[in-house]
């Protein structure tokens, strides 16, 4: 079988686990560290709660749910200014990681406050 070109235009949004609760860490750590918008989730959905933001043309959706160790391990790249965020996570006294592995790409990692890693990557 051919394999089908263009089926998928992109990513609309990414969701991240955190636990039942979260929604003021998840605001301090999304809303006020990283700088993303916090977006208004449809009446429906308000109810399961987590809370929703918006990342340039997509979103990231924090939602409730158990976390385990293995989806601890999955990374979530971001495009951020690096200089600007590595300030911001010295600021709030946040681990990160730099990564030199690709010559060409400067790259960081840190956890958010529930353990999902995240990636950071400026080419």
């Amino acid at each position: 079988m051919e394999p089908q070109f263009n089926l998928i235009s992109g990513v609309d949004h990414v969701q991240l686990a955190a636990p039942p609760g979260c929604e003021a860490e998840a605001r301090r750590f999304y809303g006020e560290i990283l700088g993303m918008e916090e977006i208004s989730k449809p009446e429906a959905l308000q109810r399961r709660g987590g809370c929703w933001f918006r990342c340039g043309s997509q979103q990231v959706h924090i939602g409730w749910r158990m976390i385990s160790v293995r989806q601890i391990r999955r990374t979530r790249a971001f495009v951020p200014d690096l200089d600007k965020l590595e300030k911001a996570f010295a600021a709030h006294d946040i681990d990160f990681e730099r990564d030199s592995s690709i010559p060409s790409v400067r790259r960081i990692y840190a956890n958010d406050p529930w353990g999902n890693r995240l990636e950071f990557i400026q080419t």
